[in-house]
This record gives C-alpha cells, sequence and structure tokens, in this order.
C-alpha cells in the first residue's frame, strides 16, 4: 500500500479501531456514535471505504487493523516535512523552536535521538 495517509475524520476514525482492533463492527458503531457523532451509516461507509484502501479488515462483522498506527503517522510526518519544509529537517526543527527555550534535559534528550539516527 503506497498512500498512508488519511483525512482527519478518518484518522479519528482508525484512532477507535486501532484502539479497540479487533472489534464488532456494532461495537464500533456504538463507540463512533459516542465519541465522533456519527450516525450507523457513515460508520458503514468509512469502514467500507479504509477497507478498500487496505487500512482494515471487515470480516464476519469484526474489523480488524491492517495498518499500525505508527506506519500512518510516519507518512504523514513525511508527507508534512516534504510539503511544508522541503523536506529539511532542519527548517522544521527551526520552526518548531521559534523563539522557546529547551532544557538541558530536553536538550540532552533531543541530541541521543539524532546520534541513534545518524547514517
Amino acid at each position: 500500500m503506497e498512500d498512508l495517509r488519511l483525512c482527519d475524520s478518518e484518522y479519528r476514525f482508525m484512532c477507535l479501531v486501532w484502539e479497540m482492533t479487533p472489534v464488532r463492527s456494532g461495537d464500533l458503531v456504538k463507540a463512533a456514535h459516542e465519541r465522533l457523532a456519527w450516525k450507523k451509516s457513515t460508520t458503514y461507509t468509512v469502514i467500507k471505504k479504509l477497507a478498500e484502501r487496505g487500512f482494515l479488515r471487515n470480516e464476519d462483522a469484526l474489523v480488524t487493523a491492517l495498518v499500525p498506527k505508527e506506519e500512518c503517522q510516519a507518512a504523514e510526518t513525511d508527507y508534512f516535512m516534504e510539503r511544508t519544509f522541503e523536506g529539511s529537517l532542519p527548517k522544521f526543527v527551526a520552526a518548531f523552536l521559534g523563539n522557546r527555550k529547551i532544557s538541558d534535559k530536553e536538550a540532552a534528550e533531543i541530541k541521543a535521538m539524532i546520534d541513534t539516527h545518524k547514517e
């Protein structure tokens, strides 16, 4: 599956699926109604759409996530970085920090993350 990006409403719905998987479709309809204020028909439409795109499986009224949340988050992050900062991590960090100051502890944690991801 190439495109792992989800629109906002699909992402919120998939968060329910990731939290509850595997889940009976009827229970998912109830959860979507309670948390997202969705109608039954909306929930089943989105289940069908996301199943066709390979994000989940709906078999015998049991809905199971097929794509991990972390993979979707990584794809969205890559898209955001490319679109907004031409793929530049330094530009992203500069924009993220802005005028904020970080503690020595935060700086050490960030440096440790960078060190583990160096080529």
